[in-house]
């Protein structure tokens, strides 16, 4: 006895010669359902027929029909996919000139906003620390990018700069 046998045994099905003749006269499920559809498409296309009369009477000239007005439901969505998936926010430190050379880099060419500790060149060297701020003036003037302080103290002195595409308002 197969494991479908004793399935259909558990559940009443028992094999015999009556339920062999049954299912022989018993319907056959997809020709109930072929048949449903057929008489679905004919009471179809009986509806689509004009009805004949016994007088002729005049065609009216077809009016423009408007075009149906689109229907927005709550289950349309709409993704909007940015062209990078997300932002990098990077804090650096810069010690050197290249370092500060890396930042314009991530700022203009990589698009990401890039958050500056200037505290070690304002303190070790004065005048990498000038050339850096002209570095970011230079990036807001050709670049449109937008350099926000965050914090200035003894310890730190935190600015963001991000790129064009990266808006950075300051609300108080």
């Amino acid at each position: 006895m197969s494991f479908t046998d004793t399935i259909k045994r558990s559940l009443g099905f028992e094999e015999t010669e009556s339920s062999d003749k049954n299912e022989r006269e018993s319907f056959n499920l997809s020709e109930v359902i072929n048949n449903i559809s057929k008489s679905f498409n004919n009471n179809r296309n009986q509806q689509n027929r004009p009805q004949q009369t016994s007088r002729p009477t005049p065609r009216p000239t077809p009016s423009p029909q408007p075009e149906p007005t689109p229907v927005y439901d709550d289950f349309d969505d709409f993704v909007i996919t940015p062209e990078q998936s997300f932002y990098e926010i990077v804090l650096i430190r810069p010690k050197t000139i290249d370092d500060v050379n890396y930042v314009v880099d991530q700022v203009i060419e990589e698009k990401n906003p890039v958050i500056l500790d200037l505290s070690f060149l304002q303190k070790e060297s004065p005048a990498n620390f000038k050339l850096a701020g002209d570095k970011i003036k230079q990036m807001r003037a050709r670049y449109g990018a937008q350099a926000l302080l965050l914090a200035r103290t003894e310890e730190k002195n935190l600015i963001i700069i991000s790129p064009k595409k990266v808006k950075v308002v300051n609300k108080g």
